[in-house]
């Protein structure tokens, strides 16, 4: 019931500001357990996908957001809680995954449909990024459960890093059709079937979104991004330590 009243109107709410847009919702089965393998651009991507859809979508959020303390914490608790979102810890290395996978796992045996982003964390700039094959292909071959590729469009340009003010836009939902990895069956422990799975899914995604791919992980490119701004940044500090330096010398003469 909670979560019936928190969709109406959280879901009302996205609907009626931003009318995104959505093609293929005839692919999202009407019941019985199915997996939405999505790009990520946007923290608001768990919030547009399951306001677009008649069924429930149960997604992994990370553990902080239920557990800050203050009301500002308490009331975000209850917002996730109510949008269907389940608290992980993903600081744990393999435990948290295997967290992750198993509550992925229990949610589909109950015929719902579960979330997941492949690439395991946001876009740092719209591109599509290799998909990490530990999560979504475990649990589809564990379940048997179809997986529908999913593509979010234009999300990240409502509110970009440092807005605090979202814009105004129609972001737009493509839903592809199922797809089937049953011939995989009980091979859930082959590193090489679980990237095979995992490429697949990538590819239909990249497809639907129209994004350009970058066969590296989407952790790395963050990683490399913020390793390049820390050296232009101390560059630039070189470049005014040394004009600085030159200033004195001048005064000097």
């Amino acid at each position: 019931m909670f979560y019936g009243a928190m969709k109406l109107s959280v879901g009302g709410a996205l609907k009626l500001a931003f009318r995104p847009w959505v093609e293929g919702l005839e692919n999202v089965p009407a019941e019985g357990p199915a997996i939405l393998a999505s790009n990520h651009l946007s923290f608001s991507d768990s919030f547009f996908l399951p306001a677009m859809l008649d069924r429930k979508v149960t997604f992994i959020a990370k553990q902080e957001y239920f557990t800050t303390p203050g009301v500002k914490g308490k009331l975000t608790a209850a917002f996730f809680k109510g949008v269907g979102q389940l608290p992980v810890d993903r600081s744990g290395g393999r435990g948290a995954s295997e967290a992750a996978i198993k509550s992925g796992i229990e949610v589909l045996e109950r015929g719902e449909l579960f979330g997941i982003y492949p690439e395991g964390t946001r876009s740092p700039d719209g591109r599509l990024y290799r998909g990490k094959p530990g999560g979504l292909a475990r649990v589809a071959l564990a379940t048997g459960a179809p997986v529908i590729p999913v593509a979010m469009i234009d999300t990240e340009k409502i509110q970009p890093p440092g807005k605090v003010v979202p814009k105004l836009m129609r972001p737009g939902i493509r839903i592809g059709k199922p797809l089937d990895f049953s011939r995989y069956h009980g091979m859930d422990n082959d590193r090489f079937i679980l990237r095979s799975v995992t490429d697949e899914v990538m590819y239909e995604i990249m497809k639907l979104s129209g994004q350009e791919y970058v066969d590296i992980y989407a952790t790395v490119a963050k990683r490399q991004i913020a390793e390049a701004e820390a050296a232009r940044k101390r560059e630039a500090k070189s470049g005014d330590d040394e004009g600085d330096g030159k200033s004195g010398d001048k005064a000097g003469t």
